[in-house]
């Protein structure tokens, strides 16, 4: 099982994450699908943060035990792959992953609007990864390192992900980067046709440009190589 110093030492050497949001997968290939396309990816994913869409449920699990299973799922299914499997998080549930650190759940991703980060290291504890959403140069320069562990940045561009109509820029995600020691990763609206300009950036999270993608596989390899600086 990985430990600490090597969950952090991965992060750092990490430059592909993968929001994999099961919902997302099986609304176009079917309930059956979302594992399978997550395998054929993982050898070109670095962290997979598993989220879990909660809104307008009436019906079904409760969305933390839904969580639970499918990062369960996911843990067991990178545990049995022959490459070296990518370091997985949940997002928002600091419960979910520590009911699931001795499984070998890296960490938590939360929002500004989830809780304060100090309040979230302490519930969290030190070992486990956490964190940050990030939308402004101003918040990422504040970002605590003795609190976090890495940053997203981010609309880059537009995404109906969230309903961001308009996004941050490129020469945003350059800026903010220099702003911290974190490792950031940009977020929102990357695909195969942008990637490219993040290179400088050096890291990106991605969600339907892989989940989405006919060739989910071949999408990741593209946005990977995309971030070789030329």
């Amino acid at each position: 099982m990985s430990t600490t110093l090597d969950h952090k030492a991965r992060l750092h050497s990490s430059q592909l994450l993968l929001i994999f949001t099961p919902e997302l997968v099986e609304q176009e290939r079917g309930a059956s699908s979302a594992l399978e396309v997550l395998e054929a990816c993982l050898s070109h994913v670095d962290i997979i943060q598993v989220r879990v869409k909660a809104a307008g449920r009436s019906t079904g699990p409760s969305p933390a035990r839904e969580l639970f299973e499918w990062t369960s799922r996911v843990l067991d299914l990178c545990a049995l792959s022959n490459s070296s499997a990518p370091l997985v998080t949940v997002n928002d549930r600091i419960d979910v992953a520590l009911a699931l650190e001795p499984s070998g759940c890296a960490g938590c991703h939360i929002g500004r609007e989830d809780m304060p980060p100090t309040e979230a290291r302490e519930l969290l504890g030190p070992n486990l990864l956490l964190g940050l959403s990030t939308r402004t140069p101003r918040e990422v320069v504040s970002a605590d390192p003795s609190e976090l562990d890495y940053l997203g940045f981010g609309p880059i561009y537009p995404t109906a992900t969230k309903d961001y109509r308009s996004g941050l820029g490129p020469e945003a995600a350059w800026v903010a980067k220099e702003g911290s020691d974190l490792p950031l990763f940009a977020i929102g609206g990357i695909d195969e046709t942008n990637a490219a300009d993040l290179a400088t950036v050096g890291r990106i999270a991605v969600g339907s440009a892989i989940l989405s993608a006919a060739d989910p596989a071949g999408a990741a390899k593209i946005l990977r190589d995309s971030l070789r600086v030329q």
